[in-house]
Formats: structure tokens, sequence, C-alpha cells
């Protein structure tokens, strides 16, 4: 059964979460103008290795914007950190980490704004009125977990998580040679609620942060000595 953007969010209100199969989210994309998607996709080709990494690890690529989102206008802000207390991110929380920043012409192209406009209608219309914000601070991060030989790329190396904020959309935009990367997606008190494989771009997870955790198992390469990765796209949307 397909999901409108309705649907997508009276899931979430009721579940807390909903896994949206590609076809659905393409058409709630489609709606808001998306055009040039692999021109989009391509950019996750032009990230940098995120060096705040505690576990050691290299196999994590990223870029990071900050944005003020409301019904009027998409406004990005200036360049900032990316902090997340410990409480919410026991390996790499607790400093102000400067990712490189997401490219201009990836801010304003049209696939990614018909994304923030997905998003927004959904997460803005799921906020009770009593406490919706007139603009959601939202925050994107262009991953790219690669995974080597001898060497698993972690999605999410913190584990089970929840990121501390109060909306969650996880795009997949691309899946190069790679094994596992199922996400997992369990209530307050850490008891699974469902699983899921995103496999096709566009394919997503939409989250309810202050209602359930989610972690990512580690990705392997199929073919080993080939290139192997996993694109992404997370935007977290918070009052401001």
């Amino acid at each position: 059964m397909s999901l409108t953007k309705d649907g997508m969010r009276a899931c979430l209100m009721r579940e807390g979460f909903v896994h949206v199969q590609a076809a659905d989210m393409r058409a709630a994309l489609l709606a808001e103008g998306l055009v040039d998607w692999d021109g989009f996709a391509a950019s996750w080709n032009d990230l940098g290795v995120d060096t705040y990494m505690a576990d050691g690890g290299t196999y994590r690529r990223r870029r990071h914007a900050a944005l003020s989102i409301s019904v009027e206008q998409i406004r990005r802000k200036p360049h900032q950190p990316h902090y997340q207390s410990r409480d919410y991110n026991a390996l790499n929380g607790g400093l102000a980490r400067w990712f490189e920043p997401v490219r201009d012409d990836i801010v304003t192209h049209p696939a990614l704004l018909a994304i923030l406009r997905t998003g927004f209608a959904i997460f803005d219309g799921a906020t009770d009125a009593a406490t919706r914000p007139p603009s959601w601070h939202v925050e994107l991060h262009q991953f790219r977990i690669e995974a080597r030989t001898g060497e698993q790329g972690k999605p999410t190396p913190e584990g089970l998580h929840r990121d501390g904020v109060d909306w969650v959309i996880v795009m997949l935009v691309r899946r190069e040679n790679v094994a596992s990367g199922e996400t997992s997606i369990h209530d307050l008190h850490r008891h699974k609620l469902g699983s899921f494989t995103l496999t096709t771009p566009m394919e997503c997870a939409l989250v309810d942060d202050g209602r359930v955790f989610h972690g990512v198992t580690p990705i392997a390469p199929l073919v080993p000595g080939e290139a192997a990765y996993r694109d992404v796209l997370v935007a977290t949307f918070r009052r401001e």
C-alpha cells in the first residue's frame, strides 16, 4: 500500500517512525519540485574525511550545514559546528565538531529543497499546535560510510541512539557494493519495534527522536577489493 505525505505523517504520529519506500518518497518529492536527482547524488563524491572519530576510524566522510525553515522560507545560517552532548553521543559527543560545509549549489539544489519542504510539511503538521515553533532549526549531514576488506564501515558508530532533536530524516542516496546496513528502531525501553534495510535511492526513515532510538548495523564489501560505500542524507529538525 502506497503512502502519501498525509499517510507518512499519520504513521509517524502513531508509531514514532515510518519506513517510506522509494516510490512513495519520489512521488512526494516530485510534488515539491524534485529535479536532477543524479546531479544531487553526485555531490557525495566530494566529501571530506570525518577527523573527529573517537574510535580512530577513517571510514566516514561528511559535510554539514545549518538552516532555518518556516512556512515562508528556507534560509541557510552561517556555518557553525555540530554539537551533541555525551548523553546522546557517548562516542563523539561533548565537543564542537567543525565539518566542511555543504556546498552552496547543493543547499539550493531543487532535490534538497524538495526533501526539506516534504520534511517540513510532515513534521510541522505532526507537531502539536501549542508547541509548534514559528521556524525550525535544521541540520543537514551528507554522510558516506566506506567499507574496506578487513574493516567494516559503521553508519552509527555510537550504536543505538537518539540525536537530541525533535524529528529526523534518514534518506538513502546510494549503496555501492555493500552488504548489511540494517536500520533498527527501538522504543525508549530499547524494545525493538521494527527493522529494515534502505536499498533504493530516496527510500528513507522518518523518526520521532523523542520517542524512539535508531541504529544501523555495520556494512561490509560484497566484492572484496572494490569500492564499497553507503551514502545517506540526514536532516534533523528541532525547535529554534
